[in-house]
């Protein structure tokens, strides 16, 4: 339990979202991470969702290990997105209230201004109940899904977009998003004011490892939505411009209305036995996908944070990112990775082949310092900066660590002692995270052999009433012969 629940009391917290898992996205994970960090410090959580199914109502469920109340509601896929689903507006206000008329929340934290977000704020505010509110939205990365805005007006649609952002977050009593660079942007493009910068958080040891990165074998990695804003034919194209000498393997994990035309385009520039198209992968595989990579390429133009960036640093690795929105914030060039200008093909695959052809040494040196940076954006932090903003206490310290002047400072190469704290930390973190995996798969065979021994003995009952039911059928039958036989004596002259 954090210290922010020890010196106050357990609330009760609903969380909105537009997206919330089985969705893989920066705000679905981010989302899910807060639930279930707040959770484990003590509070009771409920998120209100759209459902993945035509299954809807709300359950208990179970999100990065934590039990909580999943509120879904009945939803439609997204025409011309592969994963997005909608929740009917016109009926949505009524369930909102009802929900949190039963609820009686201490707080309501919306994820987004799209649907859901928009009518619970209404409800919230009409039943006297705060509202933090988070965006991790730009228009930009959802004008290109509309079938109804020409590519001409969509200059004009951005333009009411932001506005529309702005006059609905200013209900809220207070405003978050990732970055510093992100609250600047929605404060002069949305007219907010005040916009705290808390970083979405991540817990790095559950990607600690003591592997070096290495690039004996060169393997790079891209992670997320395979959509347009994440321009990842940039990183494709780039890597034909590679020696071939250098035998790199790309592997591509994550899916969406990208992946057809990626994959042809592989296959075009010759790459198809390079390039690995994974999809979705599962929790137990994410951290051994960036252990083995040597170089994490981030080629999007849209990122107000980069969960996936931050996941890649916390494993260890230097990171290749476009120098466009907040990723200039996690990849400082030269020091954890280099940046490139975007869409500049030929930059892009420069950078790379500086990983890719780095000495150990220089190879250490990257890693070390993404694992100093995202000591920063610990999401403990993060959680206890949303507990005080729920409650309404005032506190110095509304940010997350990362916002400090010391954050952006040149590294270079870390001192001794740091460089040997970082070593530390990772081993004791790398052997945390094996003991919890054991531990995991300890469970998991726990729960088959008492699978199976439910089997075993649900058959050994099974063939018991077998038996019993067969003697008691033959009991019968002699039963019905002797009184049938009895009958006819009686009825002889």
């Amino acid at each position: 339990m954090t210290e922010a629940v020890k010196a106050s009391r357990r609330m009760r917290v609903v969380i909105g979202c537009d997206t919330f898992p089985p969705d893989i996205n920066g705000a679905s994970r981010f989302a899910e991470r807060l639930a279930a960090g707040l959770v484990r410090a003590g509070h009771e959580v409920h998120v209100i969702a759209p459902s993945y199914s035509k299954r809807y109502g709300t359950f208990t469920e179970v999100h990065d290990s934590s039990s909580m109340t999943v509120h879904r509601l009945k939803s439609y896929r997204v025409v011309q997105h592969k994963t997005l689903r909608y929740v009917w507006p016109f009926t949505l206000k009524a369930k909102t209230d009802q929900i949190l008329k039963d609820l009686k929340p201490d707080a309501v934290h919306i994820n987004s201004h799209m649907i859901v977000g928009r009518y619970l704020i209404r409800s919230a505010k009409q039943q006297g109940i705060r509202v933090i509110a988070t965006n991790h939205i730009m228009p930009e990365n959802l004008i290109k899904y509309s079938l109804v805005i020409p590519r001409w007006a969509e200059k004009v649609a951005m333009n009411l977009a932001w506005k529309d952002t702005g006059r609905i977050l200013k209900k809220a009593h207070v405003v978050t998003t990732p970055t510093r660079k992100a609250a600047t942007l929605l404060e002069s493009a949305a007219g907010l004011t005040g916009v705290l910068a808390v970083s979405c958080g991540i817990e790095a040891s559950k990607f600690a490892n003591n592997s070096p990165t290495t690039n004996t074998e060169p393997r790079i990695l891209f992670l997320g939505r395979l959509d347009y804003e994440k321009h990842i034919h940039n990183l494709i194209k780039a890597v034909a411009l590679l020696p071939k000498s250098l035998k790199v393997k790309i592997e591509i994990v994550g899916d969406g209305g990208e992946r057809e035309y990626l994959e042809n385009l592989a296959k075009d520039l010759g790459l198809e036995k390079n390039i690995e198209f994974r999809g979705h992968i599962s929790d137990e595989e994410l951290p051994k996908v960036y252990e083995r990579a040597t170089v994490f390429a981030m080629p999007s133009i849209a990122e107000l944070q980069s969960i996936a960036t931050m996941e890649a640093m916390a494993s260890g690795r230097p990171v290749v990112a476009a120098d466009a929105m907040a990723l200039p914030h996690l990849v400082h060039d030269g020091d954890n990775g280099y940046l490139f200008p975007p869409d500049d093909v030929k930059a892009f695959a420069d950078r790379l082949l500086k990983v890719l052809t780095a000495d150990q040494k220089e190879l250490d040196r990257l890693s070390e310092n993404s694992l100093h940076l995202i000591q920063s954006h610990d999401i403990d932090r993060t959680i206890r900066i949303f507990e005080g903003l729920y409650s309404g206490e005032t506190h110095e310290e509304n940010e997350t660590a990362d916002n400090l002047d010391t954050y952006s400072l040149p590294i270079g190469s870390l001192s001794k002692t740091i460089s040997r704290s970082i070593a530390l930390a990772r081993r004791r973190s790398a052997k945390l995270r094996e003991q919890a995996e054991l531990t995991s798969k300890e469970i998991i065979a726990r729960a088959e052999d008492a699978r199976d021994d439910v089997r075993e003995r649900l058959e050994e009952v099974r063939d018991d009433v077998a038996f019993a039911a067969k003697k008691l059928e033959i009991r019968v039958r002699k039963g019905v012969k002797k009184a049938a036989d009895r009958l006819r004596r009686e009825e002889l002259p």
